[in-house]
């Protein structure tokens, strides 16, 4: 959990203008989603709705275009995908970074899907049913498609996240070797099973009101389904990608007028250093910014974004 920042506080002040929309792009992924509903906010930002059979109902998804974009135009966009941490929806990065300004002459589309109040970027594993929701499935199949076939997204990208969107952008980017040019992690679990990480991650589940055992069950009894969503088993897979990771340790920092201690990057601090070590033994390079003193909050990961941006962009061929 984080305090709001000030961005958020001044933009709650402010009255938003909603634009007319136009039609909704008529496009369909293999599956059947599909986008039912586009509004328009502003002169670079969309809202979509899309009716996802992976999730088993709507999912919104928030898109910031570059200059010059257009659903009809002849060319294709560099993507980057922003993921949002659990107990936060698809608006976050809008509500409480700088990135529309940070991003205003970079030729890149934006991508800022929902994941979940703790959907943890995957195909749930529900006792070995399967099923919905399928939060991997949706981003990185259904939404994909979908971006490609009518909102001219290109197939070079790059990702990022905060807290669990760290966790999911490092694991998506495992799973799909040259997938991503480049993957960025803030504050993220990047190594789930650790000692103490499992029950941290059941407790994000249970405190939404979701059930714990049906995300990757058991971690004593489902060890392999565990693996399978760790980022430090996957690691292996972002060789030739190029990393950013960055974390605090919990402590008060700079950014932090009334805190003294976070359990939350207490918990990250303590468990990055165990997946550096294994980026370290298969000698892949990763840029690394253990800043020390500082919380899991939005003050550190909006100045990491910032600090991450050139990296992202000059993967993606673009100006840093």
């Amino acid at each position: 959990m984080s305090l709001r920042s000030p961005l958020a506080v001044a933009a709650a002040l402010v009255v938003s203008v909603i634009v007319p929309a136009p039609p909704a792009v008529a496009v369909v992924a293999d599956d059947g989603a599909t986008v039912v509903k586009q509004t328009r906010l502003d002169d670079r930002t969309y809202d979509l709705t899309v009716n996802s059979p992976a999730i088993g109902g709507n999912v919104p998804v928030r898109l910031l275009t570059p200059p010059g974009w257009s659903p009809t135009a002849t060319r294709t966009w560099p993507v980057l995908f922003l993921l949002q941490g659990c107990g936060d929806d698809y608006t976050s990065w809008t509500r409480e970074t700088d990135v529309e300004q940070l991003s205003a002459s970079s030729d890149v589309l934006i991508v800022m899907p929902d994941g979940g109040r703790a959907g943890w970027y995957s195909d749930w594993w529900n006792g070995g049913r399967g099923g919905t929701p399928a939060w991997e499935t949706f981003h990185m199949t259904e939404l994909v498609q979908l971006l490609e076939r009518g909102y001219r997204a290109g197939s070079s990208r790059a990702i990022a996240g905060l807290s669990a969107g760290g966790t999911g952008a490092f694991k998506y980017a495992a799973k799909r070797p040259g997938y991503f040019k480049a993957a960025a992690s803030y504050s993220g679990v990047l190594s789930t099973q650790f000692v103490g990480v499992p029950a941290y991650v059941t407790a994000t589940v249970l405190r939404e009101g979701l059930s714990a055992s049906a995300l990757w069950g058991d971690d004593r009894f489902q060890e392999q389904v565990w693996r399978a969503n760790n980022p430090k088993e996957l690691a292996a897979g972002l060789r030739g990608t190029s990393l950013y990771m960055s974390y605090g340790n919990g402590f008060t920092g700079p950014l932090d007028p009334g805190f003294d201690y976070d359990a939350n990057e207490r918990i990250v601090g303590a468990t990055s250093p165990d997946f550096v070590l294994r980026m370290r033994l298969l000698n892949i390079p990763i840029t690394v910014n253990a800043y020390g003193d500082g919380t899991h909050t939005w003050p550190y990961w909006q100045r990491e974004l910032r600090r991450s941006w050139p990296q992202l962009m000059t993967a993606l061929g673009l100006p840093g």
